[in-house]
């Protein structure tokens, strides 16, 4: 794009913007739990068992207040047709990927009705060396591969909120021995870590593993909430056990920090699935935890309240990105009986009954959650290492499936995936289903949650590709004004409207100086981007993206600049931190 034409289109996008402010803090529909502390970090560059031998419990599962997506009535579609991927490994009994699959070897069922398979292809990640993306002086990306080729790419979460202080030291010595026996220089992995306050970045996506190693070995624990809560209380609490709690009031408190549990986890799975949206292909999301934060009886079952939009749109957000989870319980073989006294010396017949069915409804919640996404759980063993092996080794290559999504159907709810193959002696894996509600239908019912999570998480959004650049700067009175010029390229974007001429994004910034004692940022602006593009724009903007700049008047300092943008059409969400010195 020339720069007369450049200067056109984003006169004419800036001349229709609608001006509005991001408020801070929670909004509807989930948002919270992100990053709290001193302004938000730039990203650096086994026994296994499935349904069969599923432990069961003889206890009522999930809270009181436990709800269920089919519960929100008739679906209302927004668009003629839904695409629906569905990523699939075939391995023989031993484990082996089985390779040279055909289109009809392959049925796909939704809710028990076979689809019409619309595309199919096998995907077998590349082995070469990583190629980092040459970097632009002063411009900032939040492109993480220079690439499109598919790859064996793998995220390790050490979960602290949901893990006893003891199991996390055990997991991360474990996840040192497998690292330093089994990476390599074609793996992509990443490291991060779930606490109280939110989901931290220990090693953005790399192929170096010693640059990852000596990552973990700098990482510290976290005493979980929980942890000063015996185990009785924590199994009334799970089974929201009314008759405990009239002898017991730390159920109350127990049932506190789990709902904030819920939260803080499910916000982190979010930004996990946002960071890796603009990735190609499937992933693995290697989850090192001691339990699930609720009770996971099917996968319609959500936490409830105001906790259920979140849990949906998780969800969905791990389906988009392709995001398979492989819990690994890193508390390893489990005895409870005897493991913890409550405030009697000895546990009773029912304080033994209810510690047995809260550990195997944590085991039971694993293994659901990874049946939901493709993946496979690993527990009741003290080889991690090796579970943390498997579960990186499983996506080395697969296939993918596409079919359209069956509108007929307009009850809301889970949708049902099941993935047949035609061969002997073979396994499958896919996802179990995913959601189809008004809230993942509904982009516009998380936006501002989505945007003021964006702003505060320290996990760069993948969905929508863009790039930052700083401008001049002019002098003021106290101030300076510091221009930026945010870049879009072609398909980064999506276009709404009968003519598909509609753009509708969310832009928003904040500044987070440096010498912030209270980590809340000293510049939060904001604005909607909605115009609709002239026949002769259309072109140009199909062929070179879009560009738009903005301004800030800041004092003289060091600040952490985050720039997010939301397309409205789907909720994919673009963010970029970069550092600025305004002199």
């Amino acid at each position: 794009m020339s720069a007369h034409r450049s200067f056109i289109v984003l006169a004419f996008i800036l001349s229709l913007a609608v001006v509005e402010t991001f408020a801070q803090g929670h909004g509807g529909g989930g948002g919270g739990g992100g990053h709290s502390g001193g302004g938000i970090p730039s990203t650096p560059s086994a026994t296994v068992s499935g349904p069969a031998n599923r432990p069961t419990s003889s206890l009522p599962a999930g809270p009181v207040q436990s709800q269920y997506a089919s519960s929100e009535g008739k679906l209302e579609y927004r668009t003629e047709t839904i695409l629906i991927q569905v990523p699939v490994i075939v391995t023989d009994k031993s484990g082996k990927h089985i390779h040279g699959l055909s289109k009809e070897d392959f049925r796909v069922l939704e809710n028990g009705k076979e689809q019409t398979v619309s595309s199919f292809e096998e995907i077998v990640a590349t082995n070469s060396k990583i190629l980092p993306p040459a970097p632009k002086p002063g411009e900032f990306s939040n492109l993480t591969l220079s690439e499109r080729e598919p790859r064996t790419v793998t995220v390790i979460a050490l979960d602290t909120v949901n893990t006893p202080f003891l199991d996390q030291t055990w997991g991360r010595r474990e996840l040192v021995k497998y690292l330093a026996k089994n990476i390599d220089t074609s793996q992509v992995l990443a490291l991060m870590i779930i606490t109280s306050h939110g989901i931290k970045i220990v090693q953005g996506l790399t192929g170096d593993p010693v640059r990852l190693l000596e990552a973990l070995k700098k990482v510290s624990g976290e005493m979980p909430a929980n942890q000063s809560i015996d185990l009785d209380t924590q199994a009334s609490a799970a089974a929201a056990d009314m008759n405990a709690f009239v002898q017991n009031g730390d159920v109350l408190y127990a049932q506190f920090h789990q709902a904030d549990a819920i939260e803080t986890t499910l916000n982190a799975f979010r930004a996990i699935a946002w960071s890796l949206s603009g990735v190609p292909g499937r992933k693995a999301l290697i989850w090192a935890t001691g339990g699930f934060p609720f009770v996971l009886s099917s996968p319609d079952v959500v936490p409830g309240g105001y906790l259920s939009p979140l849990y949906e749109h998780t969800m969905q957000a791990l389906t988009e990105a392709q995001i398979s989870v492989y819990p690994v319980d890193v508390r390893g073989l489990v005895n409870q009986s005897f493991g913890e006294l409550s405030k009697s010396s000895m546990p009773n017949s029912r304080q033994l009954d209810n510690r047995y069915w809260l550990n195997q409804s944590k085991i039971n919640s694993l293994i659901e959650f990874a049946e939901m996404t493709g993946g496979k759980a690993f527990f009741n063993t003290n080889d991690l290492a090796g579970s943390f092996k498997r579960a990186a080794d499983d996506g080395s290559s697969y296939y993918l499936l596409s079919y359209y999504l069956d509108m007929k159907n307009d009850h809301a709810g889970w949708r049902e995936l099941k993935v047949k193959v035609d061969k002997k002696d073979t396994e499958v894996r896919a996802r179990k289903g995913f959601f189809v509600t008004n809230a993942t239908l509904r982009a516009e019912m998380t936006r501002n949650s989505d945007m003021s999570y964006a702003l505060q998480s320290p996990i760069e959004g993948t969905g929508v590709p863009l790039t930052l650049k700083w401008l001049a700067a002019s002098a003021g009175a106290d101030k300076k004004t510091t221009q930026l010029l945010v870049r879009l390229p072609p398909n980064a974007f999506a276009l709404a409207g009968r003519d598909q001429n509609q753009l509708n994004l969310d832009f928003a910034l904040a500044a987070y100086s440096d010498k912030s004692k209270d980590g809340k940022p000293t510049l939060v602006r904001g604005r909607a981007i909605n115009p609709t593009i002239s026949a002769e724009n259309l072109a140009t903007v199909h062929a070179e993206g879009i560009h738009f700049t903005d301004a800030m008047d800041l004092a003289p300092g060091q600040y952490s600049v985050r720039v997010v943008v939301r397309d409205n059409v789907n909720g994919k969400i673009g963010s970029v931190t970069a550092p600025l010195t305004v002199n």
